[in-house]
């Protein structure tokens, strides 16, 4: 856990004059962390009302993440399971409905109860640093995170063959590749999106550095 907060950032630390100073930023330096991305030299209470907005913003795509997901699911059991696969780009691309132990795209079946706990874990590590977000990208990427781990979490949950050993509902088969579902595709595209950020030197609290 600790080991996660420091990549994604340390908590921000107010100075004497009430404001926030961003990671990695001197104390009493009067810059706020979203001040220290934008140079707007905005107060407190407008800092903060930003980083609610981007706090709500997460939590959007991780809700529209997670309900694609469960939808995708739902219907692919009621109408898919127990049938011939579909196919939507002659061999290259079909739909075709398995229960997969494992972790994204069927690695590690041996494994189910350990990946479950890790994708809780993962769950709260994301809602704990929720409040230090000050980026946009940064929100729409942990969100991302967030919507994929809840929707494979669920699956591990509340399918069978029991609690945390749920076997996960996945159907998306392109040829020649492990077949893989919704949360799967968020989970990487956000993972995608982070390495991207990375490299730009954007952090999650809105600063930019060049390494």
């Amino acid at each position: 856990m600790a080991e996660a907060e420091r990549i994604i950032g340390t908590p921000d630390t107010p100075d004497e004059s009430g404001e926030h100073t961003p990671a990695g930023a001197p104390a009493g330096s009067g810059v706020t962390a979203a001040a220290g991305a934008s140079g707007t030299g905005e107060q407190p209470a407008q800092v903060r009302s930003r980083r609610g907005r981007r706090i709500a913003l997460l939590f959007a795509v991780a809700a529209f993440a997670y309900a694609l997901d469960l939808i995708s699911k739902t219907l692919v059991v009621a109408k898919l399971e127990g049938h011939a696969p579909i196919k939507l780009i002659g061999d290259w691309l079909e739909l075709n409905a398995i229960r997969n132990p494992g972790a994204a795209f069927g690695f590690g079946a041996a494994f189910t109860v350990i990946f479950t706990l890790i994708a809780a874990a993962v769950i709260l590590v994301i809602m704990r640093l929720a409040r230090k977000l000050y980026s946009y990208p940064w929100a729409v990427a942990l969100g991302l995170l967030l919507g994929g781990a809840l929707g494979n979490l669920t699956d591990r949950i509340f399918r069978s063959p029991g609690v945390f050993e749920g076997k996960v509902v996945d159907f998306i088969a392109p040829k020649g590749f492990a077949v893989f579902n919704l949360a799967d595709s968020a989970i990487v595209c956000g993972g995608i999106l982070i390495v991207l950020l990375s490299f730009r030197g954007l952090d999650p609290d809105g600063t930019v550095h060049k390494d």
